[in-house]
């Protein structure tokens, strides 16, 4: 299922404020993302994207934190200071740790480090979109496993199926990937550390431990490209 269509189901398009000075590199996201069924407005300062965010309404906010004027950093802490609850997802070069933790610290929602695949930055905005907005569907998986996103709970045979934290990570990435393919890095950098060389015998290892408490049926294994997530929801 694709963004468009998955907006349908809800009844409402999602509109987002990507801040990003670097042309090419906004020109594309853009193009990306509005294919992706997203409504996009761009800024390429931090003038200008606190104009648009003080006038306008958004979904989330997809802010660079190296930008002309005003920083991404300064921008979400004057945001948030007036009260502007809109998620934001930081995407920058920067990849220490305390940077990480200082625009989580801020009021960040999440960071994705530059450069990144671009099915991972619509994964990011599409979790952030769907915590924020409530909406967590009840999923019926291949097999008879029952996924719920909003109470994080599995259940197989009315029973309860217990999940690791890095376990329930793994469900719901590919949860939010609507039925398409996430690849090995992908999955690597929702759940591990992001710029972390993947590794993927450890990927292999927990898929196997997920197939054995939900069923082999649950998760499908694309060859050469990653997995999917199967339904039994029409």
């Amino acid at each position: 299922m694709n963004a468009k269509r998955q907006s349908a189901r809800y009844d409402e398009v999602m509109k987002l404020l990507l801040v990003e000075d670097e042309g090419p590199l906004s020109e594309f996201m853009a193009l990306g993302l509005t294919d992706e069924g997203f409504v996009v407005e761009h800024a390429a300062t931090g003038t200008q994207a606190n104009e648009l965010v003080l006038v306008g309404s958004y979904d989330l906010i997809v802010l660079d934190v190296m930008l002309p004027g005003k920083d991404g950093f300064s921008l979400c802490e004057q945001w948030r200071g007036r009260g502007i609850a809109t998620p934001i997802l930081f995407v920058t070069a920067r990849d220490a740790v305390t940077q990480r933790v200082r625009g989580l610290q801020l009021g960040g929602d999440d960071y994705l480090i530059k450069p990144f695949a671009f099915e991972e930055l619509v994964m990011r905005i599409r979790t952030l979109l769907r915590r924020s907005s409530g909406v967590r569907p009840v999923m019926r998986l291949e097999g008879g496993a029952i996924l719920n996103l909003g109470t994080q709970q599995v259940q197989l045979d009315a029973i309860e199926v217990t999940l690791t934290m890095r376990e329930w990570q793994i469900l719901e990435c590919l949860a939010l990937a609507a039925g398409r393919i996430v690849s090995r890095n992908v999955l690597w950098e929702s759940v591990w550390e992001s710029g972390a060389t993947p590794d993927s015998n450890l990927i292999d290892v927990y898929i196997r431990r997920l197939r054995e408490k939900l069923g082999m049926e649950a998760i499908e294994t694309v060859r050469g490209t990653g997995y999917r997530l199967r339904t039994a929801n029409p």
